[in-house]
């Protein structure tokens, strides 16, 4: 891991958190997809191995389908205003935070170009490591209600960033962000998710970020070696 002199300042302009609701698009018991502001601290905690744990790394924060999401290194979601601005361009729609099941919607941080392995210093307390971008799944095409919004979500490599928790804490609304680390790698979310999806002839490019979740890494090997 290499400092990198200001890598990115940035504020947590909304704080997002989801109760157990119906999903009709899968059978997983419940989606928590549709986060809600919230005005007040909540505590963050590694929550654990994926599918045994605590699934969330957000106190309160409901996630059903256990087996793609949450998990330590997918304890939070982050998702940027800019590319919240993007997409309502595209889409001719106002989309406000949350709306993409996000925990953190961030302003000020570029995280198109953030890097795998970037931490985030978050308020006073807690410090996040950025994993991977977000795999689109048929619960956010539900959400959204648009047509081939997967295949849209994806091919735009604007996936937002997993995170998991180095240091727990708590977080508030409005608290300050900033990329304390960046590795010397250089390797992207978008241009590793462009690759994994897109471009898998370059996958063994990917296996030069630590920070990539074990399980993805040993899938990421396996492929390569053939």
């Amino acid at each position: 891991m290499t400092l990198s002199p200001s890598p990115g300042v940035g504020r947590l302009i909304s704080l997002n958190v989801g109760r157990s609701e119906p999903n009709p698009a899968k059978d997983t018991g419940g989606t928590g997809i549709g986060k809600r502001p919230v005005d007040h601290p909540v505590t963050v905690r590694r929550p654990g191995p994926k599918r045994t744990g605590l699934h969330s790394g957000v106190v309160g924060d409901f996630i059903g389908d256990i087996q793609h999401h949450g998990g330590d290194d997918q304890a939070l979601y982050a998702y940027a205003v800019e590319d919240y601005a993007w997409w309502s361009a595209e889409l001719s729609r106002d989309l406000a935070p949350g709306l993409f099941g996000e925990n953190l919607t961030t302003e000020g941080l570029d995280l198109y170009n953030a890097v795998i392995g970037d931490r985030w210093q978050v308020g006073d307390q807690v410090v996040l490591e950025t994993t991977f971008g977000r795999i689109p799944c048929s619960t956010f095409q539900h959400r959204m209600g648009e047509p081939r919004w997967t295949k849209r979500f994806a091919a735009s490599n604007r996936t937002g960033a997993y995170l998991r928790i180095l240091q727990e804490g708590e977080v508030t609304p409005g608290a300050r962000i900033e990329v304390i680390e960046r590795p010397a790698h250089g390797l992207t979310i978008a241009e590793a998710f462009d690759i994994y999806m897109h471009n898998t002839q370059h996958l063994s490019r990917l296996l030069v970020a630590d920070a990539l979740p074990p399980e993805m890494r040993a899938d990421i090997e396996k492929r390569v070696a053939g």
